[in-house]
């Protein structure tokens, strides 16, 4: 490709709004360029990238069994009323109407499309198992767009999905599907980490797991052990939990009232009281599935939603209005307590187990001291609804968690019979009765992957593609383009590149040395040529950016030779 006609328009500054480095770069780079929030075109370089990563995972989905297909991305609203997910699913979920007063939506997935596909189509276990895939544009109404593709309301998303007759088969086509992830992930030379996942808005009757880009722009919190392979999500993450000191009853006071004016969170507590955070019993009162409920957790921890909602069985866990908070407790958020409340009080594993604890009074500028379980409060129930923090154990070889950021960039699940129930994807089999497929999907986040990848290879001067993803695996940049004898070899050197088979971008453009190296930097491709004043010598400067090597000034023929043999040890690299 030449470079003098090209769409590639550079900035040498970040507009203000782009606050991850990868969104900044790749604006500067000239990849992508903002339409409205949340949605981008793709200039020809970001195209480029998005191909090559298409490539890697349509290799990888059809060396695992997956055949591709193309569904259609505006879907009938009936679909999604019959899986229940038209109403569940949320304000993400964008909904219009046709001229005729038709309703549709705009995929932000496609589980049930597919799924009346497949029941339309097969109706005997002599066509299962059956593996299908997409890449397609999909759709959600974020409300708040950020960090450039890693959270947009269009992108562009690998979706697969499993059809089997039964859970063994199931298991067998999510077995591929993880392993086809781990060498999708390792092929873009992408450092990732598969950890234990909730489900989420897609649902499912068994295991998940999400693939996470390791960043410290993630919105993810991963919780691992460094001894053994647990990691899981910040939401799933589960922890041996510590027992507490036992105190006999006679030597815990009766509880009193203290005078906290204005005093209505952990830390002002802290400093008000003198006490320590794990002394405090935090009080939260939440709305599940519409009926109020009060949980307790310790002072130094935080509630965790979907431990909640799953151990009440709960479609729906959101936090109260505080007009609804006081209704409930008769005084201001921030003064709640777990005594004379009358609506259900769950109670954290960890708050059990302080003996004496300091908690709201339900009264405006009042707490408690002296609290205590069975005496002072009874809860309705007690187990983990908490968040993983600091200081927590290993489930399995009891070490200290440790926490990280990711970008989800893939997540694969079990869904068992969740749509085929409701959308009727049925076959016979082998004694002529009707059974529900067992289904699976997979998903990858193929625009955000590429916004991942350049997170983790940034540097000040722009991205350092690797070899299998950069939109050009050399660029050829002649210090004059006047000057005959390195325009001269800069197209030998080109006419080579790409009769070999390569990716070669030349700067033909009549631009300042300057100008030439600072976009090459923003472009970011991992092998460079410079052909300069020693043209006529057949001499050229050297340089790999994926090595961080110096420049070197070498022979043109000796720069074939290694571009050669970096790119042939590189797979996926031609």
């Amino acid at each position: 490709m030449r470079q003098k006609h090209m769409l590639l328009p550079t900035l040498r500054e970040a507009p203000a709004e782009a606050e991850a480095l990868s969104h900044q770069l790749l604006l500067r780079g000239g990849y992508i360029r903002q339409l409205a929030a949340g949605i981008y075109s793709y200039l020809p370089l970001g195209t480029r990238v998005l191909h090559k990563l298409e490539r890697v995972i349509r290799e990888e989905m059809e060396a695992s069994g997956f055949d591709e297909l193309l569904m259609p991305a505006m879907q009938p609203s009936e679909l999604w009323e019959k899986s229940g997910r038209y109403s569940e699913y949320g304000p993400e979920l964008i909904r219009l109407d046709d001229r005729h007063g038709r309703g549709f939506v705009l995929g932000p997935t496609h589980e049930e499309v597919i799924t009346s596909l497949v029941a339309a189509e097969v109706n005997t276990y002599r066509k299962l198992p059956l593996r299908l895939y997409q890449i397609q544009t999909k759709f959600r109404d974020e409300r708040r767009p950020r960090f450039g593709l890693l959270r947009g309301r269009e992108f562009l998303m690998k979706d697969a999905y499993s059809f089997d007759t039964d859970w063994s088969g199931l298991d067998e086509s999510y077995q591929f599907m993880v392993q086809a992830y781990h060498r999708i992930f390792a092929r873009c030379g992408l450092h990732f980490k598969a950890v234990e996942a909730e489900a989420g808005s897609i649902g499912g009757e068994g295991e998940t797991l999400e693939f996470m880009a390791l960043a410290e722009i993630g919105e993810d919190t991963i919780v691992s052990c460094p001894s053994c392979q647990y990691a899981a999500n910040l939401e799933k993450a589960v922890f041996r939990q510590q027992e507490g000191v036992t105190l006999l009853e006679e030597t815990i006071p009766e509880m009193e009232e203290i005078y906290t004016p204005d005093t209505r969170t952990i830390e002002e507590l802290n400093v008000f009281l003198g006490e320590k955070p794990e002394s405090f019993l935090k009080t939260m009162i939440y709305m599940v599935d519409d009926q109020p409920v009060a949980v307790v957790v310790r002072g130094d921890h935080e509630v965790n939603e979907f431990k909640l909602k799953n151990a009440l069985g709960a479609s729906s866990v959101e936090l109260a209005e505080l007009n609804k908070v006081e209704e409930l407790t008769g005084a201001p958020h921030g003064f709640a307590g777990p005594t004379g409340l009358d609506i259900p009080v769950y109670l954290d594993l960890a708050a059990a187990a302080v003996a004496d604890g300091i908690a709201g009074a339900n009264r405006k500028d009042y707490h408690v001291r002296h609290l205590k379980k069975g005496r002072d409060y009874d809860p309705v129930a007690t187990g983990d609804y908490r968040n993983a923090t600091t200081g927590d154990c290993c489930p399995h070889c009891g070490d200290n968690l440790v926490f990280s950021r990711g970008i989800e960039v893939g997540h694969v699940f079990k869904l068992g019979t969740k749509y085929s129930k409701s959308l009727g994807a049925t076959f016979t089999n082998m004694e002529g009765k009707e059974e529900l497929m067992i289904m699976g999907c997979y998903g990858i986040g193929v625009s955000r992957l590429m916004s991942a990848v350049a997170e983790q290879y940034q540097s000040e001067a722009g991205i350092r593609w690797p070899l299998p993803l950069s939109p050009f695996q050399v660029h050829i940049i002649p210090v004059s383009i006047k000057d005959e004898a390195q325009a001269g070899l800069a197209e030998e050197l080109y006419r080579t590149l790409q009769q070999a088979g390569m990716d070669v971008l030349l700067d033909d453009r009549d631009e300042r040395p300057g100008v030439k190296f600072k976009d090459a930097d923003l472009i970011g491709a991992p092998l460079r040529i410079i052909v300069g004043k020693a043209a006529s010598e057949r001499k050229v400067e050297w340089l790999n950016r994926m090595a961080e090597s110096e420049k070197e000034m070498i022979n043109a023929d000796e720069a074939l030779a290694r571009i050669h043999e970096i790119c042939s040890s590189s797979k996926g690299g031609l």
